[in-house]
């Protein structure tokens, strides 16, 4: 059966939703950013009027000034984008029971039932954009393909506010002149790889011999090649499907160069507080932990260890993380960022050796004593209570990650 699937795709969201509190705003070259005092000073987002300077996400603010130096920048609100972003999900989980978020501002939205072609399901396309500019006041661009990797792909060929069909009759003439880097999950060593066995463009992989590409890029190979033919079965979730971590992790560009093991390790105890409270609130235990370091000289590194035991303890998860930072950096000049991540989770069916030298019981009062300690967080806000070691260099210990470093959920796995 032909499906008919849509990608929904706010238009510069954050910007956007900054004009429409502030619609003075929306005169001048805008942007989203961070906090250059705290060292977070890159672009998150930016509306028409910047994207014409040329100014990009993820680029310094400095960067983006030279380029535009009439541009306003203002700090993120991301409880009203969480907010605006659920007041359109409601309105698409209108057009169908099937709504998949990819991120706070994409949706897929499967109309297959509930239309009979893909005329129809363009007109509703238009409808859902105009709804969503006439009581929200943002605008998105919407894909429309019988697949959600060329529904993604439509969603991006024109933009702002506009809507693109890539049907089975014309998605080789639309899609195959596209870089190799437009396909979803085509990312920057992919299309280097890719580059070096001369392919450029989407045709190219579509045109190219499987077990060529297999040799490069392993069984991710095959996969691409079926996607830039078209063949791509993932459905669309329905509305509300939960969908299983696969990882839970903080990091920090800190307010200052970290430049010893005792500075290091403050730093990932505030992490690792972090880590393991998203852990135990989602009831998860981690039996892998790893880190990512990046010097000031933008060196960096990735390291993981196996722990001895699944775990959601923030002194069990901050003693791997430091052992491994131990083993693995010898301070030839000081640390800029650092994270620290929890997967490979237990579900409670694999058998686990427990530590001879460890009693269960007492790991069993710390891990009470954690969740006694989320609840007085719940009730009395964060820094009601604190570990001594966080006193140490407020800097540091005030810092909230939990709150302040919003992950938001990709809901499209192959």
């Amino acid at each position: 059966m032909e499906r008919r699937i849509l990608h929904v795709d706010f238009n510069g969201f954050y910007a956007s939703v900054e004009c429409m509190l502030n619609p003075d705003l929306a005169k001048f070259p805008l942007a989203v950013a961070g906090d250059p005092q705290k060292r977070h000073g890159i672009i998150l987002a930016k509306n028409e009027a910047a994207k014409r300077c040329g100014v990009k996400t993820a680029e310094p603010i400095w960067q983006a000034r030279q380029k535009c130096p009439k541009l306003i920048t203002v700090a993120p609100h991301f409880d009203e984008y969480v907010r605006i972003s659920e007041r359109a999900r409601e309105i698409l989980d209108g057009y169908s029971m099937r709504v998949e978020p990819f991120g706070l501002d994409e949706s897929w939205v499967d109309l297959t039932a509930r239309t009979n072609n893909f005329q129809e399901a363009e007109q509703l396309a238009n409808e859902i954009r105009i709804i969503i500019k006439r009581e929200l006041k943002i605008t998105v661009s919407v894909g429309v393909s019988f697949n959600k990797v060329f529904a993604k792909l439509g969603s991006d060929m024109k933009k702002p506010d506009a809507v693109t069909v890539i049907a089975p009759w014309n998605y080789k003439r639309l899609v195959w002149p596209l870089p190799a880097s437009d396909l979803l999950f085509v990312g920057r060593a992919t299309e280097r790889k890719l580059e070096r066995l001369g392919i450029t463009t989407i045709g190219g992989i579509a045109q190219s011999r499987p077990e060529v590409l297999v040799s490069k890029l392993g069984k991710w190979g095959l996969k691409l090649h079926a996607f830039a033919n078209g063949r791509d079965d993932a459905p669309v979730l329905y509305s509300g499907t939960k969908i299983p971590p696969k990882s839970v992790g903080n990091g920090v560009t800190t307010p200052f160069d970290l430049c010893n093991d005792e500075q290091v390790r403050l730093t990932l105890s505030m992490l690792c507080e972090s880590v393991a409270a998203r852990l135990r609130e989602q009831g998860l235990r981690a039996c892998t932990i790893s880190i990512a370091v990046r010097d000031v000289g933008l060196f960096s590194f990735v390291r993981q260890k196996k722990l001895s035991e699944p775990s959601c303890l923030a002194g069990e998860l901050l003693d791997a993380a430091m052992e491994l930072f131990i083993k693995n950096y010898r301070w030839q000049i000081p640390v800029r960022s650092i994270s620290v991540t929890a997967s490979d989770f237990w579900d409670g069916s694999r058998p686990v050796q427990l530590e001879l030298m460890t009693p269960e019981e007492r790991r069993m009062r710390k891990e009470r004593l954690e969740f006694a300690v989320d609840g007085i967080r719940a009730r009395f806000g964060h820094h009601s209570i604190l570990r001594c070691g966080l006193l140490r260099d407020r800097r540091i210990g005030d810092m909230n990650p939990k709150a302040e470093h919003t992950i938001f959920p990709v809901g499209y796995r192959t």
